[in-house]
């Protein structure tokens, strides 16, 4: 019988023995490669396929974008409405999203329904015909919630400050006009169908309790298909960042409140430095607990919340600090950010402070374990980013072993007030 008197042993996760269970490939007979997890008690599966079909392989601006979220609304032989209503009787989700470097159509089911729904995911990848009625009500939907957001100080400071940054003719940095909408076309759209799903290079992920005969499955379906297992040469763009550092835009007279953006360009995810910086950021921002809000929000009140992150992209990553202050307090609160910067080149993080975030951040990669989902995601993000399999092995052992004075030094490298762009939208 449990002593009720006796406190029970504690562990600190950063103690715990952290595996991530391994994933299995195959390969389908036209080439695409897969990567599956077989885990879980529940009767569900998840499938994604990804494509090389980003912002980043479009020759005309909202091309890739308008494209991916068309795909379900039409095919040579169900509409839009008929699509959907076979979707929904089998009780799943079929989702597109779009990105800078690529795109993906995912499915969620129950696993006794994949024979009848991998038919259908099939068809929008080789059959979607993008309708003219379905463009119009897109064209007009996405318009109007443009024009909303443009009103936004938080939509209007992300898109400044990623244009500052790389320059609005590079994929990370441009973004949607109200006149792109009025510009695109069906025949665009179909030629980039055709050329980056139909005949495009996908690789495909699939977790969850997943049936015996799975790869069956998809061999006579998404095997059959037109696609390329090879990756597509990808088009090369140069960075051009603003000689300006510091920017003030008045998006509304009346505005109270400034969206707050400071962005640091940061080496991407194969740097030695990536992982170590990613420690260094959650004391700065990257939790509640962290000096930002803690300095910000709970001592000074400037804002309800304030992070930092690093926002990881395949050829350059950003440092970032985001907030929302009030207009009379954003120059201060900026100025706050900066002094918590250069504290922490001048001074080690105590050993409390950094055992907390370590074991902070041990138990984020105890949630991205848990379910045969979150394991795939992970796979998929190693994979996606051509980083080593034992990536995960890696990240633990920074963890663990990163010192306050590595930190410091790399705080005096990285953290520099002078080198961040500084964006406020009113």
């Amino acid at each position: 019988m449990m002593n009720r008197k006796q406190q029970p042993h504690i562990t600190d996760p950063i103690h715990l023995p952290l595996q991530l269970p391994a994933a299995e490939t195959f390969t389908l007979s036209n080439g695409v490669q897969v990567y599956s997890v077989k885990a879980g008690a529940q009767e569900v599966v998840q499938l994604e396929l990804v494509f090389d079909a980003g912002n980043w392989y479009e020759q005309k601006n909202i091309v890739a974008a308008s494209t991916n979220f068309l795909l379900k609304n039409g095919t040579r032989h169900k509409t839009a409405f008929q699509l959907n209503e076979q979707v929904e009787m089998y009780g799943a989700y079929l989702n597109r999203a779009c990105y800078f470097e690529r795109a993906s159509v995912s499915l969620h089911s129950l696993s006794k329904f994949l024979p009848q729904l991998l038919p259908l995911v099939a068809e929008v990848l080789s059959e979607s015909v993008f309708p003219e009625e379905e463009i119009q009500i897109y064209r007009q939907n996405m318009q109007q919630r443009l024009a909303v957001n443009l009103k936004k100080p938080d939509f209007v400071a992300n898109r400044l400050i990623d244009a500052y940054v790389f320059g609005e003719q590079h994929p990370y940095g441009k973004y949607s006009h109200l006149s792109d909408y009025d510009t695109l076309t069906r025949n665009e759209m179909l030629q980039f169908f055709q050329q980056y799903y139909q005949h495009g290079h996908c690789t495909v992920f699939i977790a969850g309790n997943l049936p015996n005969d799975m790869e069956a499955l998809l061999n006579n379906t998404i095997g059959q298909l037109p696609l390329n297992g090879t990756a597509l040469l990808k088009p090369e763009y140069s960075i051009q960042p603003a000689a300006q550092k510091k920017y003030f835009v008045l998006n509304d007279d009346n505005g109270v409140q400034a969206a707050i953006r400071l962005a640091l360009p940061f080496p991407e995810r194969h740097h030695p430095d990536f992982l170590k910086a990613q420690l260094l950021n959650m004391v700065l921002g990257g939790y509640f607990g962290s000096r930002l809000m803690s300095n910000i929000r709970e001592d000074k009140g400037y804002t309800y919340g304030i992070h930092s992150y690093i926002q990881a992209f395949q050829q350059l990553s950003l440092w970032m600090v985001s907030t929302e202050a009030g207009r009379q307090v954003s120059e201060a609160a900026i100025e706050e950010t900066y002094k918590e910067m250069l504290k922490l080149q001048q001074q080690p993080i105590p050993e409390a402070e950094l055992s907390l975030v370590k074991n902070f951040l041990i138990g984020t990669l105890l949630g991205d374990i848990d379910g045969p989902f979150h394991i795939i995601e992970r796979w998929k993000n190693y994979v996606l980013n051509n980083m080593p399999m034992n990536y995960f092995d890696i990240t633990v052992e920074n963890i663990k072993n990163t010192t306050a004075e590595e930190l410091q030094q790399l705080a005096k490298k990285y953290l520099n007030p002078e080198n961040f762009y500084e964006l406020q939208v009113v």
